[in-house]
């Protein structure tokens, strides 16, 4: 038989195999997804596709049919591969990239109107917040609380006026509550602790600090979980608190998400007893989601065990064909540095709470740790963990381990203090190491910006990622959005340029993408540009690999493609 036909028959069977296993695949997919309104074939040529593929780093061209990637290596073998249906998508060089997998984002509360103001963070002086505060006082005469987001806890100390002085020279009869940036403290006034039954008699609640005076009265700050249950008071009382959520994923941290090259996301805080899970739902019902989510549910630190376990395996969802999954719990064993709640193995060099210890607090405490992995993971939830201090990853290490963990797929997040000796045990334990660093505070430059809070010497080693990589733990990249940049960009520019605990590009790259992938359950799917795969990807301005470090975090994305539907244009 002459070369050319047998070339042409071995084509010609390729693409039979190959429509087969599209069709296989494409009859699993939800209806109610995008994927529903397109039957789309598109070949994209003369690029630089960088697939994170073990078998191959780079191919010019890719053949995308129904949301499935049919081809991908040469134009010559995509093109061999097209259609009359086919669209030809010319690259002209540009770099195509797997879709961002962001495992730690907070995007329904980032987006909804149920705060009413925000706040400069870097206001030194406490008092000049009182304008604004007044300002959405007096904007909203008919809310039943005032609630607003973003100031500096330490800014609210060194004041002369105690903060509940503050708030109460504005109103003493309309309650107000205010979240520090960080989410690990709440600014209220009198009636706000009225309301919240907060008073000289009070104790501290599971998690959580009230701060008092000389005298013993609450002095207006709800250290980390204390001002939680003051947050869930007040979002009570708004009478369409759902729909402000729903209309805030919508409109504002969707968009923002597909504009970023976002793909992929862990809802890092699922308040379900405030039906944040029926609002994700309604966006996957109504086919309006455009972003695969896993949820994480929050373990509430006061609620009873048994009764929240069982409320939380009624909750658990994984249908592989959605795009929305209720896979995950979301707990914090600590609090953060600045606030000398994060869980450390020494004392903090400063008292800011009077406690009789001061190494930080525990939300929830290593044996109820261990104690909720071995009923949740059997179910198929996977957990997220929140350590900060050396103490709390320790203990969050030792949970997983007292649990008798083996399928669970379990991380820890922000790890910016951890033991040389702990390393290891990332890899042992097969836990992901999942870190932010898009944020200033992260960079080398800035780690002893907490050399008033804790020893010295411990400031020298910042989320230490590159040991951690060097100890063969799974390493992801999140943002912790609203608090840093969403821009997966930054994240990956602070990641390579911060020796001397930096990653190397590719290893970046893999963190935001196919060991996120991972750690969503989903790398059998996406994470990688493969045949077989579903088509989640980004087009790039810029090849990020021909520019300097210090340059990729003006990297724009010019696409955006879910399934591969375009879901973002620049």
């Amino acid at each position: 038989m002459p070369y050319n036909l047998l070339s042409k028959l071995i084509n010609s069977m390729k693409f039979i195999l190959l429509s087969v296993l599209i069709s296989l695949l494409s009859c699993k997919k939800n209806d109610n997804t995008i994927l529903s309104e397109q039957n789309n074939d598109r070949a994209f040529v003369n690029g630089k596709i960088y697939t994170v593929a073990q078998n191959q780093d780079w191919a010019e061209a890719m053949l995308i049919r129904d949301g499935i990637i049919v081809v991908i290596g040469t134009n010559s073998e995509v093109r061999n591969m097209t259609t009359e249906n086919t669209e030809i998508i010319d690259l002209q060089n540009k770099m195509i990239m797997p879709g961002i997998h962001d495992v730690h984002v907070h995007p329904l509360e980032a987006s909804s109107n149920n705060f009413q103001f925000t706040l400069d963070a870097k206001v030194t002086n406490a008092e000049n917040y009182s304008y604004d505060i007044e300002s959405a006082v007096n904007e909203n005469i008919d809310s039943k609380w005032i609630l607003g987001w973003g100031f500096d806890i330490h800014t609210l100390l060194d004041s002369s006026k105690t903060p509940v002085e503050i708030l109460n020279d504005i109103s003493t009869t309309k309650p107000i509550a205010i979240m520090e940036q960080t989410s690990h403290s709440i600014w209220v006034n009198s009636k706000a602790l009225e309301l919240a039954g907060i008073n000289s008699n009070s104790t501290n609640p599971t998690g959580g600090i009230i701060m008092k005076d000389k005298n013993g009265e609450p002095n207006g700050l709800l250290i980390d979980n204390a001002g939680n249950l003051v947050i869930d008071l007040a979002i009570s009382s708004i009478p369409n608190n759902e729909q402000n959520d729903f209309e805030g994923i919508i409109n504002s941290a969707l968009p923002e998400l597909a504009k970023n090259g976002i793909t992929s996301i862990c809802d890092a805080r699922t308040y379900w007893k405030r039906n944040h899970h029926l609002t994700w739902k309604r966006i996957q019902n109504e086919g309006k989601l455009t972003v695969r989510v896993n949820l994480g549910l929050w373990l509430y630190p006061t609620e009873d065990d048994d009764v929240q376990i069982k409320n939380l395996k009624s909750l658990y969802s994984f249908e592989t064909s959605d795009l929305l999954k209720i896979n995950q719990i979301k707990l914090y064993s600590d609090g953060i540095v600045v606030n000398t709640t994060s869980a450390m193995k020494n004392d903090y060099t400063i008292n800011l709470f009077n406690l009789q210890t001061n190494n930080g607090i525990n939300y929830v405490s290593q044996n109820r740790i261990s104690n909720y992995i071995s009923e949740l993971e059997p179910v198929g939830f996977d957990f997220h963990i929140h350590s900060i201090g050396n103490r709390g990853v320790t203990e969050a290490l030792n949970a997983i381990e007292q649990s008798g963990s083996s399928k669970g797929r379990h991380r820890l997040t922000h790890i910016e203090y951890v033991s040389p000796t702990d390393y290891s045990r990332f890899k042992l334990l097969n836990v992901t190491a999942d870190a932010q660093v898009a944020g200033d505070f992260t960079k080398p430059s800035n780690w002893h910006e907490n050399d008033d809070f804790v020893s010295i010497s411990l400031n020298d080693n910042i989320i230490p990622v590159k040991s951690l990589n060097q100890a063969n733990a799974r390493i992801t990249l999140s943002s912790d959005w609203d608090v840093s940049s969403l821009n997966p960009f930054i994240g990956i520019q602070n990641a390579t340029t911060r020796a001397p605990q930096e990653l190397t590009l590719k290893e970046a790259i893999k963190a935001y993408t196919i060991n996120a992938a991972y750690v969503m359950r989903q790398e059998d799917k996406v994470g990688t540009l493969e045949v077989g795969k579903e088509a989640d990807f980004i087009v790039l301005n810029q090849n990020i690999f021909k520019i300097s470090p210090d340059e990729i975090g003006k990297t724009e994305v010019l696409q955006t493609y879910l399934q591969g539907k375009l879901i973002f244009e620049k």
